[in-house]
């Protein structure tokens, strides 16, 4: 890979031209495409895909890609990878045909199963966090300033929790209020696509709980830039998110907290059947 800080202006120029893609589809009339599993497709998400895989390769050819919206290659090929780009190149479609702003561009670096540098662009508001969990420094650029970002203490009396837009369900309405009960008021903010994560990376929300299905593309990047602020992405249980340890790339049910210094795992109740 080329030298570190040519890397990171490499990383963010291709963040930002996936986001331009992305933005000439939004501004104008599209469709929507059904995928095999039922989730939205558009030109914005093969474009962005088309940006990012190109802008990879430049970088570094030797270093094998994974895209939501390429084919993934059979696992007995990519268990033995060491290090990879792990891509979803318009997290939040839901919100992109909903036109609501929240969606984001999202890339990682995974080494040895864990994410270690994550950008997530967010093409509405020109702003691309970064995190690189190995030398803990996690940053927003917003047009061009650059400012430091950091997780916060967890208040007294209070928490602020984080909830997908368009994926919810009675079992974490039954969470939270088990939730409520331990730390006192809950405020609730809901967010499509990563832009979650990055919410508590940026010091304006405390923890996410996701119950439901998500795919590893889904969260990499923007756990990279949480845990190089501070905090910490993990399964309910404790166990740390991995990837590329099995064969389908979904993720079990985990949580996003901000303060490493919560006993989250003895204060937080167990979670409903």
């Amino acid at each position: 890979m080329r030298e570190e800080c040519h890397v990171y202006d490499d990383l963010i120029q291709i963040v930002r031209l996936a986001c331009t893609e992305i933005l000439r589809i939004y501004d104008s009339p599209f469709t929507v495409e059904t995928k095999s599993d039922n989730s939205p497709l558009t030109q914005a998400d093969l474009r962005a895909h088309r940006a990012i895989e190109a802008g990879l390769r430049d970088i570094d050819s030797s270093i094998p890609i994974i895209s939501e919206e390429s084919a993934i290659p059979p696992y007995a090929i990519r268990r033995d990878w060491e290090r990879y780009w792990l891509v979803d190149p318009l997290d939040g479609t839901r919100e992109f045909v909903n036109r609501n702003g929240e969606f984001t561009v999202n890339i990682a670096l995974i080494e040895n199963h864990r994410s270690i540098l994550g950008l997530v662009g967010v093409p509405v508001g020109d702003r691309v966090f970064i995190g690189d969990v190995e030398e803990k420094q996690a940053f927003c650029i917003e047009g061009n300033t650059r400012r430091t970002i950091r997780t916060r203490p967890l208040p007294d009396d209070s928490i602020t929790v984080v909830v997908s837009r368009s994926h919810g369900g009675r079992r974490l309405q039954r969470y939270l209020h088990l939730v409520e009960t331990e730390f006192g008021v809950v405020e609730r903010k809901s967010l499509g696509s990563s832009l979650k994560f990055c919410l508590m990376a940026d010091g304006e929300a405390d923890f996410y709980p996701r119950l439901g299905p998500t795919s590893e593309w889904d969260i990499a990047a923007a756990q990279a830039v949480l845990v190089a602020a501070g905090g910490e992405v993990c399964l309910f249980d404790g166990a740390p998110m991995l990837y590329n340890k099995k064969a389908e790339l979904l993720n079990s049910d985990f949580m996003a907290i901000s303060d490493r210094r919560v006993s989250w795992m003895d204060r937080l109740p167990p979670l409903p059947e």
